[in-house]
């Protein structure tokens, strides 16, 4: 098995030890029917997220198609094909918060952090996700990073918002 990665800042040594990990998953799960969602899962702790070669892995020590692994990714929205930042951020596009600016909110943060919604930043601080509710209507418009939740968010506030997560990810924010 080809361990290289292409991601920045990976450690080779970690990555090697990831698969040697996934390969006991594989192992403690591959006679159990029904188990490549709890395979999944537990790949996706190990590495973050579910690359094609992770995917392969899978499909090739559960004895199954890869097509069957890939599908399953897909389908699930809680597997990410893609790595994840270290802070995500939902913005929620509910009713209520759409009507009281949510939109302009997201579209803010794109400009701000250079991405699209489902996209990580360059530096991996961040991952942009929309929310169909995370149940503040009454604070509307609202966002999260991570699990905390913001209130009436408006465009302005959001690079003062920001700020204390790049602190903590030793980066400057940009904006």
């Amino acid at each position: 098995m080809d361990n290289k990665c292409s991601c920045q800042g990976c450690d080779v040594a970690d990555l090697s030890s990831s698969y040697e990990l996934l390969s006991g998953i594989i192992a403690k799960y591959k006679d159990r029917e029904g188990s490549l969602i709890q395979v999944l899962h537990a790949a996706q702790s190990v590495f973050g997220y579910l690359p094609f070669e992770v995917q392969r892995q899978i499909a090739e020590g559960l004895d199954m198609p890869l097509s069957e692994v890939s599908g399953v990714v897909s389908f699930y929205s809680f597997f990410s094909t893609q790595p994840k930042g270290k802070h995500t951020i939902r913005v929620c596009l509910g009713t209520a918060c759409y009507v009281r600016g949510g939109k302009k909110v997201l579209e803010r943060l794109q400009e701000l952090l250079g991405i699209d919604v489902g996209d990580t930043t360059d530096d991996r601080v961040f991952t942009l996700e929309v929310a169909r509710c995370i149940g503040s209507c009454g604070l509307a418009p609202a966002m999260m990073i991570d699990d905390t939740v913001y209130k009436q968010v408006n465009p302005e506030k959001l690079s003062a918002i920001l700020s204390p997560y790049y602190k903590d990810s030793g980066k400057e924010a940009e904006a």
